[in-house]
């Protein structure tokens, strides 16, 4: 799981980065944006499962 969480939270600086400083924005920060947002979903979602008591 710690590899997991260090790829999304270097993800989350890249993503972060170019929100705060648009033009330094390399060409493929819409996919870097998209694979975050997808791969936190799904990493939360395994948690929730992981996790759930019902």
């Amino acid at each position: 799981m710690k590899p997991i969480t260090i790829i999304l939270l270097l993800l989350n600086i890249v993503v972060l980065l170019g929100q705060l400083w648009p033009k330094g924005a390399p060409p493929f920060a819409s996919t870097v944006n998209i694979i975050f947002l997808s791969g936190s979903l799904l990493f939360f979602l395994w948690l929730l499962k992981k996790n759930w008591k019902g």
